[in-house]
């Protein structure tokens, strides 16, 4: 995803799953500043650059636009949680659960071999393959990959899928880069 910050760098960031891209739309109280999902089509615009991929033929109505920005700050609680190793909230637990339970968007292959999505997809079944996206990483091989930003004035969660397993920056270009010239001036000092 390209991520487009207040300060002006412009970088790429892999939160590594699609349950993980939906938390770049904003978060629940400090993070609100962030939000994106003002109108019905922002959540579609979302859906365009995210794994999803366009849908066309997708109506959001503001209900569902609702129900997005929920199941996201539940989200995103319950990842921040989960990459501190502090108990999950049974609240946000219940609420990725229910949108999982519901039918999800139903893939298709076209004549042309791309991948798109069945007639008559809506928000509803968005957010279920969104949540149950976040099911199969928090009960797959990567759970415990899941992470934070190691820079201290950086919030976003990522599932580190490098096969050392050893990332630590949302992006080396960005938190990365700053951290190793802080290191280096340091030194330096």
């Amino acid at each position: 995803m390209v991520m487009r910050p207040p300060d002006g760098q412009v970088y790429r960031f892999d939160p590594g799953a699609l349950c993980l891209e939906l938390l770049t739309t904003g978060g629940p109280g400090a993070f609100a500043r962030f939000e994106t999902l003002h109108a019905p089509a922002d959540l579609l615009a979302w859906t365009a650059r995210s794994r999803v991929g366009p849908c066309p033929g997708m109506t959001v109505t503001e209900g569902e636009l609702a129900c997005a920005r929920e199941l996201r700050d539940a989200l995103f609680l319950f990842t921040a949680d989960h990459a501190h190793g502090r108990p999950w909230d049974p609240r946000h637990l219940e609420l990725l659960n229910d949108a999982a339970a519901a039918p999800p968007l139903t893939a298709r292959i076209e004549a042309d071999g791309s991948r798109a999505w069945a007639p008559g997809a809506t928000a509803t079944g968005l957010l279920s393959t969104v949540a149950r996206d976040a099911v199969d990483l928090f009960t797959g091989p990567h759970a415990s990959r899941v992470r934070e930003c190691a820079a201290h004035d950086c919030f976003l969660l990522f599932v580190d899928t490098s096969r050392p397993g050893r990332r630590r920056w949302c992006a080396m270009e960005r938190c990365g880069n700053r951290a190793k010239a802080r290191t280096h001036r340091a030194t330096k000092a």
